[in-house]
Order: structure tokens, then sequence, then C-alpha cells
């Protein structure tokens, strides 16, 4: 039930993302997942996938949100090899 809810949430952050264009990559990484023909709902959950790694990250580390890394991973592969 847990993993549910944090799917629901974590997708709510994407669409936040989407609505705003902010961080811009999350828009570019969408687009580049539609035009390798991922649906919608498949490539907001790979970028999801990214997202949350980044969470986990940030709160192991104990570090900073770091927008570099995730522009880093959504232009290396446009978050298609992540899984959620």
């Amino acid at each position: 039930m847990a993993n549910i809810r944090l799917k629901k949430i974590i997708l709510e952050v994407v669409e936040n993302q989407l609505r705003e264009n902010d961080p811009p990559v999350t828009r570019q990484a969408y687009q580049k997942l539609l035009d390798a023909g991922y649906s919608a709902r498949e490539a907001k959950e790979k970028i999801g996938a990214v997202v949350l790694t980044e969470i986990y990250d940030v709160l192991k580390e104990n570090q900073s949100y770091d927008e570099k890394k995730i522009w880093a991973c959504f232009r290396r592969n446009g978050a298609a090899e992540y899984r959620f």
C-alpha cells in the first residue's frame, strides 16, 4: 500500500514539473520519451523514477538537490533506462 501512495505522490511531482516547466529538463525528457514511442504514462513513470532516485540520494547523503545531476541523467538517456 505504501508503494502505491509513494508512486502517486512522485507522479504528482512530475505533473507539477511538467505544468510549471521547472526544471525545463523534465519537459525535454518527457518529449524525448514520447518521441521514442513511450506512452504519456510510461514517460511520466520513467521520469518519476529519476525524481525518486534523486530524493533518495538527497535524504541518504544529507545533501542538497543537484539539478546538474538530474540534467546529466536526462540528457544521457532521456530516463529511458529507469523503471518505476
